[in-house]
């Protein structure tokens, strides 16, 4: 079958590269030349598990190809996926300028049938617009090619999207019409051999469904958080809470880990533009999901409140190592990391940081600045000289069991400050470290 994808960011050339995998001609279409030029030599823009080797087995193979040319992509794929940016804008909406923009060019440029495929997490309603703005562009040209507007939302994780892409546990197809439902059976056919995942739906249901997902899994997260908080200052321990709660078939033990608040590119602003749909289209105010965005904007200053508590307001004398940049594992997206807020907390107070991170740290240079009170280390050792404590940020897995013999040789004083409660408190502490994590 051939696809086109418009836009070559993270969802856009994981799907693009995962239907390659299995078939599909598909081409990928971006404005910016640089960006094309490296695709199409096998380079990538993204850190993300098995990706690149995809891309590169695809290209090689011809099935993968990239462009800049707006009217090859339109008049390529029968099936045009929709995969563009929707940044918030300063009032938490999805910015939409990018996804109509796309719509607009395929109503200038079609000639034939089109499944036009809103892969974007966007608002309710969206498909509606996609369809007007395609619409209006037949209009000017005088034209009734037929097309329709399928809303398929990703539910990719950053980190295992490609895994998640190639074995998904669920797909959602928004349609109302019969051809462009066959026609998304057919192409997610391969991901689905064993057993049938494709659930279809009204359209509005389908881009609802998304926010619906990601707000109630950053909701567990605030939850937990929250009663990790409230599980210190009563002498509870979270962990043991956690697995009391998780054994309850109703609850489970997926995101219930307390740490120092979520990040990255979709549970921040998805909780935002859901508000802020609620609030405008609907006149609702969305108490929870409000409670859940104070909730996680608080949680990312905790481990800063935590140094401050133990070492004093003034940390102008003092030196941190900080292990983990990337809001999360397996990934070099900084957006929304809690190591953004954790860095500038202690910046704000005089200190001076060294951190490392696996693969986020030329990115944490360009987000964070030129600060000369940040330095970088090549290695987490490396990172942990002359610090007066390690604080931990992110939960890679070469974390999960360091030489806490070397640790504490290398650090001023034994202190560890954990955000994500990756020891045993119990057996750091018998090794002689002063160790504060979350809610333990």
């Amino acid at each position: 079958m051939k696809i086109s994808v418009v836009g070559t960011g993270y969802v856009g050339l994981v799907s693009g590269a995962c239907l390659a995998e299995v078939g599909n001609d598909v081409l990928c279409l971006d404005l910016d030349p640089e960006k094309i030029r490296m695709l199409a030599s096998g380079g990538i823009p993204i850190f993300e598990p098995g990706l690149q080797d995809m891309v590169q087995r695809n290209v090689a193979a011809g099935r993968l190809r990239f462009t800049t040319d707006i009217e090859r992509a339109v008049h390529h794929g029968t099936i045009q996926f929709i995969a563009v940016g929707t940044p918030p804008e300063e009032d938490g909406s999805a910015d939409m300028q990018y996804v109509l923009a796309a719509a607009r060019n395929m109503g200038r440029l079609m000639t034939d049938y089109k499944v036009v495929v809103d892969k974007s997490t966007v608002p309710v309603g969206t498909a509606d617009r996609v369809q007007a703005a395609i619409a209006e562009e037949l209009q000017k040209r005088g034209v009734t090619t037929p097309y329709a507007v399928v809303s398929n939302p990703e539910f990719l994780k950053e980190g295992a999207a490609v895994e998640d892409f190639m074995r998904p546990d669920r797909i959602i197809v928004g349609a109302n019409d019969e051809q462009a439902v066959h026609l998304m059976r057919a192409l997610y056919s391969p991901f689905q051999r064993n057993r049938e995942r494709l659930i279809v739906t009204d359209v509005r249901s389908a881009e609802l469904t998304k926010y619906a997902a990601n707000a109630m899994l950053a909701t567990r997260i605030s939850f937990m958080n929250e009663l990790a908080n409230l599980a210190e200052a009563l002498g509870a321990d979270i962990e043991m809470v956690r697995q009391g709660m998780g054994a309850d078939p109703r609850i489970g033990h997926h995101f219930l880990y307390p740490g120092c608040g979520y990040g990255g590119s979709c549970f921040p602003k998805d909780v935002k533009a859901l508000i802020k749909t609620a609030a405008g289209e609907a006149g609702l105010d969305l108490k929870v999901l409000t409670a859940v965005e104070a909730a996680n904007d608080a949680q990312k200053h905790v481990l800063g409140r935590k140094v401050k508590q133990r070492l004093g307001d003034d940390l102008s004398e003092r030196h941190f190592a900080v292990w983990g940049l990337a809001f999360k594992p397996n990934t070099d997206d900084m957006r929304e990391a809690s190591s953004i807020e954790l860095i500038n907390d202690l910046l704000a107070t005089g200190a001076t940081v060294t951190a490392y991170d696996p693969v986020a740290m030329h990115e944490a240079q360009r987000v964070l600045g030129d600060d000369p009170r940040i330095s970088y280390a090549k290695t987490p050792n490396e990172a942990l000289a002359g610090a007066d404590a390690l604080v931990i940020v992110t939960e890679w897995k070469e974390f999960r069991s360091p030489d806490f013999d070397l640790i504490k040789a290398r650090l001023k004083q034994p202190l560890i400050v954990d955000g994500r409660n990756l020891y045993d408190p119990a057996w750091v502490r018998g090794q002689g470290f002063e160790y504060l994590a979350i809610g333990r």
